[in-house]
């Protein structure tokens, strides 16, 4: 009875210890931001959170059509914060510091072309 007892305790505490190891090193990697990303309407946030998939290491994205504002968790060991910012260019959004190309911008429906910085391009 004695050894099943400690036996079970043992296995308790390496599934204890290598579990909280696993977990620290899943969140290294893991960052969130927060930045502006222009658009109009809900199909706005459709298409902005549309275009940052779990695949390529997104958490979480969440847009918010009142203060354009899109707050994005994702792994920073697959991919950066300018690539995801060049995935919502792609898309036809521009963000604070990566513009869409004239291409990608009028793409989007006439519901969802918002008012563009003048640029330089």
């Amino acid at each position: 009875m004695k050894k099943t007892l400690s036996i079970s305790s043992l296995i308790i505490i390496i599934c204890f210890v290598f579990g909280t190891t696993n977990l620290k090193a899943q969140t290294i990697s893991t960052k969130t931001e927060i930045f502006k990303v222009y658009g109009n309407c809900e199909m706005c946030q459709d298409r902005i959170e549309g275009a940052l998939k779990k695949k390529d290491g997104i958490v979480k994205k969440s847009w918010s059509e009142s203060t354009k504002m899109l707050t994005v968790t994702f792994d920073s060991d697959k991919l950066s914060l300018n690539q995801i910012k060049q995935k919502i260019a792609d898309a036809g959004y521009d963000s604070d510091d990566i513009q869409a190309t004239d291409d990608a911008y009028h793409n989007l429906p006439k519901c969802c072309q918002y008012k563009r910085a003048k640029t330089t391009k």
